[in-house]
């Protein structure tokens, strides 16, 4: 029996893949099994492969395909562009048989009689029988038309689909894989569009694409049709949502980014034009593009769709989802959805991390942008303005080189191949600028805005995606380390070894580390750099007539309501995001500890802060937080700390007092955490309290009745006990964490804490600096020690070394 030339695509599925291509089958298959938990997903019907084959053989075209294939030269750009353009140039000249205009027409007219329009709108996408499979994406080698009508242009748009089977990119793709040319065929799909011209769409992804991290979806979106965000031509909004927290039915977004969002893809007004490009309005830009009840329903989507194809895969199958918001109905759908292919293929066990050597990179620092994977690559500069200018002939791309444009789509896969790193003025972290850089492995820097304006054709430079979600490019080569991992060589220890954490933005690459949780996460990181304001500039900036700090306050909170709720969203989903990727682990989160000359350098601080003779030892820490001068900027850390455990369903999260010097101070500060919704014991908060000054040893035991443990902060308990400033270079030779005065206090501390049954912990650099510090540590019996992520090896080694000596002595 031959195969139809036309399915309803609620008919097809995954055990379809030779006859209706990857991206069909796999919409078929959601159709069918998801739509009754919810999802939904636009009807369509498919023109199967049979139908492609019909096409050529009726033209005879393939014995001329082969020849024009056989032309091409290996990595040779121009050869391929000439005969990749003579392919389809011959399909497209080509018409279709009778019949299969006949039951083409027929489909199309029931699709129209289904959704109760004449010549109803739809997308037409190309599907491949190689992609969107579990072990090669092929995503974006052919083409989709969007918004065609009627019978001619849909016809036309389909034989136009045909002939992307041989475009650029598509033919270097399956020649980098290996596949032959002749054993693929393609299939269209002819699906009702979702009007997210007049409202929004984007992608969806079931894990983090930066650091593979599992419990996390990540989406983007922008107003208007999705190609734009695809194609990286606009900065998209962001949203992160966590699993675990998800499934218990909390809101459990832990990030929301506002991208420019400068254009969107509408439909078109002219005559005979699909769709249009146009600026997007100014509310628009200052908006999301998607509500919070839409972020959790598509994200409860994305993990119904993940689920399934991993039961249908029998093993973890990560997704790569397209979404749309119909702007008529305000109804969300799915209009695509694949495995993703880089992450769901890495070998768990090691890893290899990138490090800039030390030393002062500021003045080599030429531009920056978003950074794509973790590594680290130099190279020499080669702007490319087109990949189909003249200028590709001329200009020698060798391996290595490193790859400046504006903008990349599928065409230009051939040069990415060989480049050291790719660098582009547009695009996001979904756009193809960034999925082509990870599956190469190569570092890439998107969405730098002038990239090929400051970088000079020829230009050696280095691309840094290693120093958290900015990546950074520098004139010249800038030294830097790679160490391997191996998971299995990490020894057991029977001492707990946390991490210190300070960016949010690095946290999801360190969470696969074998830690047992975050022994302090710092928000002066999440204020200084994504809040950037003083607290107090953001609630009294009207009253001070400083229009330029107004100025630079509403451009900094563009798309929050207000500027409470923008402190308060941002140091939420900062710390959440943290505490994410080390749940259900403790995470013990020390509230703000700023110095006042510190405050000062925030926006708006010079208004609010008192210039003192030494900030060190002067209003810092608990004093402020009960203060009538700081107090309500406090209330709004509470707050967010509040959401993040409540709202968003982190309860792992400790909550840690800094630089308290008195039991009197601490009860204070525990009126003020309950005016701002935090109360110990409530819903399980713990209160830990960092032990860092003489008075909290001395008074330990006072303290301890308050409180759910001390974690040491050697750095300043050093200090004080020696009376020294550890700023200052005239006294740093005397600073040091092993001096017998400092540890004798950490004794004596310990001493106090395990008859008073409670934890203490220590989350100074002493351990990771020094493994006679760390053992004396082991030997006082601490009950964990937290250490920066570089250290975390080297210390885990050292505990295990010290341990093991110890049961040997004991024995």
């Amino acid at each position: 029996m031959s195969s139809p030339i036309i399915m309803q695509l609620n008919q097809a599925g995954i055990k379809d893949i030779e006859l209706v291509g990857g991206k069909n089958a796999s919409l078929g298959e959601m159709l069918q099994n998801l739509t009754p938990l919810g999802v939904r997903i636009p009807q369509g019907f498919i023109v199967t492969v049979a139908g492609y084959n019909r096409f050529l053989c009726f033209n005879k075209l393939n014995d001329r395909i082969h020849e024009l294939i056989d032309n091409i030269k290996t990595d040779d750009i121009a050869s391929l562009q000439e005969n990749g353009a003579a392919i389809r140039k011959l399909i497209c000249r080509c018409p279709f048989p009778a019949e299969m205009i006949d039951q083409i027409s027929d489909a199309y007219d029931l699709l129209s009689d289904q959704y109760k329009q004449i010549c109803t709108d739809v997308a037409v996408r190309s599907s491949a029988t190689a992609e969107d499979l579990p072990d090669a994406s092929f995503a974006g080698q052919q083409d989709t038309y969007l918004n065609v009508r009627g019978i001619d242009q849909l016809l036309d748009s389909i034989k136009h689909c045909f002939a992307s089977l041989f475009t650029d990119r598509a033919i270097s793709y399956r020649q980098g894989f290996g596949y032959d040319h002749f054993k693929i065929g393609l299939s269209v799909c002819v699906q009702k569009m979702v009007r997210s011209d007049l409202g929004s769409s984007g992608v969806a992804f079931s894990l983090d694409t930066e650091s593979g991290f599992r419990d996390a979806i990540v989406i983007n979106g922008a107003f208007g049709l999705g190609e734009l965000v695809v194609q990286g031509t606009i900065s998209p909004d962001e949203f992160i949502v966590f699993k675990p927290t998800l499934q218990k039915g909390f809101q459990s977004i832990i990030e929301k980014k506002l991208g420019s969002k400068e254009k969107k893809m509408v439909y078109g007004e002219e005559p005979g034009e699909r769709v249009a490009i146009v600026n997007t309005r100014p509310q628009e830009r200052d908006h999301f593009c998607l509500p919070d009840h839409q972020i959790m329903l598509l994200s409860k989507w994305v993990m119904d769709i993940e689920k399934y194809y991993s039961t249908l895969h029998k093993r973890w199958c990560p997704m790569d989802v397209e979404w749309a918001l119909d702007g008529v109905t305000k109804e969300l759908f799915i209009v695509q959805a694949r495995p993703e292919t880089i992450h769901s293929r890495k070998q768990r066990g090691s890893f290899t991390e990138y490090t800039m050597k030390d030393g002062d990179r500021s003045s080599k620092i030429v531009a920056k942008g978003i950074a794509v994977g973790d590594k680290i690559a130099s190279g020499k500069v080669r702007v490319l303005q087109s990949v189909h200018s003249q200028a590709i002939h001329t200009i020698s791309f060798n391996k290595g080189d490193v790859l400046v444009t504006d903008m990349t789509d599928p065409d230009w896969e051939p040069i990415m191949k060989k480049a050291a790193a790719i660098i582009t003025n547009k695009g996001g972290r979904t756009c193809h600028a960034a999925i082509v850089a990870r599956e190469l492995g190569v570092p890439a820097i998107v969405g730098c805005g002038n990239a090929t304006e400051l970088l000079k054709e020829g230009q050696v430079i280095t691309a840094s995606c290693a120093e958290g979600e900015t990546g950074i490019i520098y004139d010249g080569i800038i030294p830097f380390d790679t160490t391997t991992y191996d998971e299995s060589s990490f020894p057991t220890v029977d001492t707990p070894v946390l991490l210190n954490v300070a960016s949010p933005d690095m946290a999801f690459r360190f969470a696969s580390l074998p830690c047992k949780g975050i022994g302090l996460a710092r928000e002066e990181f999440i204020i200084n750099n994504y809040i950037k304001v003083h607290p107090l500039a953001l609630l009294h900036h009207r009253e001070l007539g400083d229009d330029k700090l107004s100025a630079s306050i509403a451009e900094i909170t563009r798309g929050y309501k207000d500027e409470e709720e923008f402190f308060v969203q941002k140091l939420a989903q900062g710390v959440a995001k943290i505490a994410s990727a080390f749940y259900p682990h403790r995470v013990l989160v020390r509230f703000s500890d700023f110095k006042s000359n510190e405050y000062y350098n925030l926006l708006g601080g010079n208004h609010f802060e008192p210039e003192e003779e030494n900030p060190m030892i002067g209003w810092r820490g608990a004093s402020r937080y009960y203060s009538p001068q700081y107090r309500e900027a406090f209330l709004l850390e509470c707050r967010a700390i509040k959401l993040a455990r409540e709202k968003m369903g982190l309860r792992n999260i400790v909550t840690m007092i800094p630089f308290c010097r008195t039991v009197t101070e601490l009860l204070q500060v525990y009126d003020a955490m309950k005016e701002g919704g935090l109360e110990r014991g409530v819903d399980g908060l713990q209160v830990v309290l960092m032990a860092e000054l003489p008075s909290n040893i001395i008074m330990a035991r006072q303290f301890a009745q308050h409180i759910d443990g001390f974690s040491i902060g050697s750095n300043d308990l050093t200090q004080l006990v020696l009376g020294l400033d550890r700023d200052s270079s005239l006294v740093a030779h005397i600073y040091d964490e092993r001096n017998e005065a400092v540890k004798s206090m950490i004794e004596m501390l310990i001493q106090a804490a395990r008859e008073a049954n409670i934890s203490v912990g220590i989350c100074g650099q002493g351990p990771s600096d020094f493994p006679d510090f760390a053992q004396f540590l082991v030997e006082m019996g601490i009950d964990s020690i937290s250490v920066t992520p570089d250290s975390y090896y080297k210390t885990v080694k050292a505990i295990h070394s010290i341990e093991q000596q110890l049961k040997v002595l004991i024995a």
